[in-house]
This record gives structure tokens, sequence and C-alpha cells, in this order.
């Protein structure tokens, strides 16, 4: 039985946020095996600039992280004035354990992908997020 991955009839560019160089490796590698653009940052600041100076469709953000965790960066995005505050961001982590999807959405992501990440689940959840009625970069471009 084949697999059938969305397709978004565009190239999305995804801020991708994590501190383990192999999961950026990965998650670009399926990005792109998909047309799309991923942009590795490596911490809750390093996100944040790039936030402040680029436009994105999605952005993918690892939870546990040294010095500021995705939560935070998270809090700090949604109540920044940056047009980026309204992005899809779609927590990732392996702590299944102590929380529910549903508290990653009240803590301000979009949607939640478990790790060890499968494809179907992160492309799934990418084109939920990348779906018109949400804030794309395409409609922060036409706002600007």
């Amino acid at each position: 039985m084949s697999q059938s991955y969305p397709t978004f009839g565009r190239q999305l560019v995804v801020l991708h946020v994590d501190d383990d160089p192999m999961n950026l490796r990965v998650v670009e590698e399926i990005l792109g095996a998909f047309g799309h653009k991923a942009i590795a940052a490596r911490s809750g600041p390093e996100a944040l600039a790039h936030l402040g100076r680029q436009l994105f469709d999605v952005v993918l953000m690892d939870i546990h992280m040294p010095g500021m965790s995705g939560i935070e960066a998270v809090e700090r995005l949604r109540n920044s004035d940056s047009p980026a505050r309204h992005l899809p961001v779609i927590a990732l982590t392996a702590d299944v354990m102590s929380r529910r999807p549903e508290d990653y959405l009240a803590l301000g992501f979009s949607d939640f992908v478990a790790k060890p990440i499968l494809v179907s689940g992160l492309m799934d959840a990418i084109k939920k997020a990348a779906e018109p009625t949400t804030a794309t970069a395409q409609d922060l471009r036409r706002a600007g």
C-alpha cells in the first residue's frame, strides 16, 4: 500500500528550530524531498531573530532546547508586535508524556508532532498549518 502525501502547489518556506543538528538535517531532507525550503535555527533567540527579518509559511519548533525553550519562544513571538506573531507554529517533541497535544494549542502552538517524526504526520501538520485559513507568508506579504 503506498502512502499519499499532501501537495501544496507552491514551495513553502519553513523555519525549523531545533538544537539537535541531526533533527535539523532530517527535517531539511524531508521538506526538500517535497520541494520546500527549510531554514534552520538552533535556538529560540536565533528563531526570533529569523522571524524578525524573513517571512515564513510555517514554523516547526522543538520544545526542549537549552536557554530558551520552544514554549518560551512561542510565548515571546505571540506577545510581540511582529507580523510573524500570527504564523502557524507546530510543536515538535519526543516528550509525549508530560503534555497532551491540546495543551500545546493552549500554549500558543498551532499543532503538535511527536518525535521521532513520521513523514506523514509532519506533512499533514504542515498542510493543515499552511492552508489559506491561516496567516501564511503570502498573506503577510499582501498585508505588508
